[in-house]
């Protein structure tokens, strides 16, 4: 028996070793921004974290995945067509989406798959979508609604075209939904009468259900919770956040909720029997979960002077808390079940502190991840800042360029890729370059 289970470990411990350090998708392993790795630094030597690599990439908004040592990616390659951010207006552009792999220890290329897209969006830098990756698949969804399963060694198994094969438009900012695996079932947001969330038989692209209605299907990744005794999806769309039956597409409840512009994007987040989603406008709302069956009412709407409005990034529930980036650019420590402010700063997101009255922020934006006490916050002027964050204040603790910003927003330079975090490392792109650096203590 002891030679049996001494076997027995030494299968387990380097799966589970693997396993630990691997980001897998958009916001890590549960896309709950929680970084589980220990022996990360806890402060930067002299001149930053160590570069380790870097590789050119095209232009693109998806973050990198991290699994088994390898890093994939997607981005875009223009040929045609004037590069223009303009909110209101699509671009035409023409090129190539890619789906590409990379060594996580040298940056070395491994494979790649690419296939003309012809572009039709506005703020067309490239995908938005970080590749999903769970049993062995890749899934990636493009700008344009190309959705491709391939393996891990560049092997396309299936793919689609969303927009040919249900017949929707093109959202304005184009598909933003990063595609969840549960159970099965690939989840995507997709759009349409009917089949503004729709599931798929992972393996084989077949479609397994459709659900839901809406003038247009936001930009908000699908998302399990567990409430009322049940896996629920929750799929916020335009109009409404709505809790669905993963397996069958059955609606449980819905609860009204219209951002401006269509534009609900982050992931509504849980903290006990409350859910919580914010958007552009001062459009939020916190529902009680129902707890003996599934359902869900309205507690409160947030107002302007209160709550949290988050553009382009999710934030994080941690206690009593949400920390996020509000519409004008600022981080808020928010309480989550109230919604009252506790306090706001400029600074990890703009590199500079402001007024709070200060308008030069639009759309700010700073992806959040914690590990252990700390969290590290990549700013879209391209900076990763270690700070605490309590329900009293922001004390950041260090901070270091990692890239420069290359995609503008309303007259000022940006990156808007959320990292990835494994192996100890950091990578981290813009519209230029992917680059990894090392974390380890």
């Amino acid at each position: 028996m002891r030679s049996f289970m001494a076997a027995l470990t030494a299968v387990l411990l380097p799966t589970c070793a693997v396993l630990a350090e691997d980001w897998p998708q958009w916001m890590g392993p549960t896309r709950d921004g929680i970084w589980t790795e220990t022996g990360i630094l806890e402060k930067f030597p002299e001149g930053g974290p160590k570069k380790l690599w870097s590789v050119p990439v095209g232009g693109g908004y998806s973050g990198p995945a991290v699994v088994g040592g390898k890093v994939f990616l997607t981005d875009y390659q223009r040929t045609v067509g004037e590069f223009k951010n303009n909110p209101g207006e699509r671009a035409i552009l023409r090129g190539k989406e890619r789906i590409f792999c990379v060594d996580a220890k040298t940056g070395v290329e491994q494979w790649k798959i690419e296939y003309d897209c012809p572009y039709s969006v506005s703020y067309p830098a490239g995908p938005r979508c970080t590749p999903t990756i769970a049993d062995g698949k890749l899934y990636a969804l493009g700008s344009m609604g190309d959705l491709y399963c391939t393996t891990l060694a560049g092997e396309v198994v299936w793919k689609k075209s969303l927009m040919a094969e249900y017949k929707i438009p093109v959202p304005m900012w184009g598909f933003c939904g990063h595609p969840l695996v549960y159970k099965n079932l690939l989840l995507c947001l997709v759009g349409g009468d009917g089949t503004t969330a729709v599931a798929f038989e992972k393996n084989t692209g077949k479609e397994v259900w459709r659900a839901l209605s809406s003038p247009e299907p936001g930009y908000c990744p699908p998302s399990i919770i567990n409430a009322g005794g049940v896996d629920q999806l929750v799929i916020w769309h335009a109009k409404s956040m709505n809790g669905l039956d993963p397996l069958t597409g059955k609606r449980y409840w819905s609860v009204p909720l219209e951002p401006n512009y269509g534009m609900s994007i982050m992931m509504p987040r849980k903290h006990g029997d409350h859910l919580f989603a914010g958007g552009i406008g001062n459009k939020s709302a916190l529902v009680k979960l129902t707890a003996d069956k599934p359902g869900a009412d309205l507690v409160w709407s947030g107002k302007r002077t209160n709550s949290l409005y988050p553009v382009n990034a999710t934030p994080i529930v941690d206690g009593e808390m949400i920390y996020g980036v509000d519409q004008p650019g600022q981080l808020r420590g928010v309480v989550f079940e109230t919604g009252e402010r506790k306090w706001a700063t400029f600074e990890p997101v703009l590199g500079m502190e402001k007024d709070e009255d200060f308008r030069g922020g639009s759309s700010g934006t700073a992806f959040l991840v914690k590990n252990d006490k700390r969290y590290f916050i990549f700013g879209e002027t391209g900076e990763l800042t270690i700070a605490k964050l309590s329900p009293t204040a922001y004390k950041p603790l260090v901070k270091a360029k990692l890239l420069e910003p290359t995609s503008e927003c309303f007259g000022r330079k940006v990156v808007w890729s959320c990292p990835a975090f494994a192996d100890k490392c950091i990578f981290v792109r813009n519209d230029k370059e992917l680059a990894c650096y090392s974390l380890a203590k």
